[in-house]
């Protein structure tokens, strides 16, 4: 669903392990954290705090 990032909690080169949360999303005036699908490592974060999300939109890619 689309909405906005309040919170990033990684940068890229970051090593995370599955469950690991990411960023939190705001929509439909509900926070939604979004963690990590698996271990692995950050490559890059594709939205800041404050930027607006399409639905489906790419948030972060990883690396192993």
């Amino acid at each position: 669903m689309p909405g906005k990032v309040i919170a990033v909690m990684v940068e890229a080169g970051s090593t995370v392990t599955r469950g690991t949360p990411l960023l939190v999303m705001e929509a439909m005036k509900m926070e939604h954290t979004i963690s990590a699908p698996a271990d692995g490592v950050v490559s890059e974060v594709l939205y800041g705090v404050g930027e607006q999300v399409t639905e489906g939109a790419q948030l972060l890619a990883f690396g192993t």
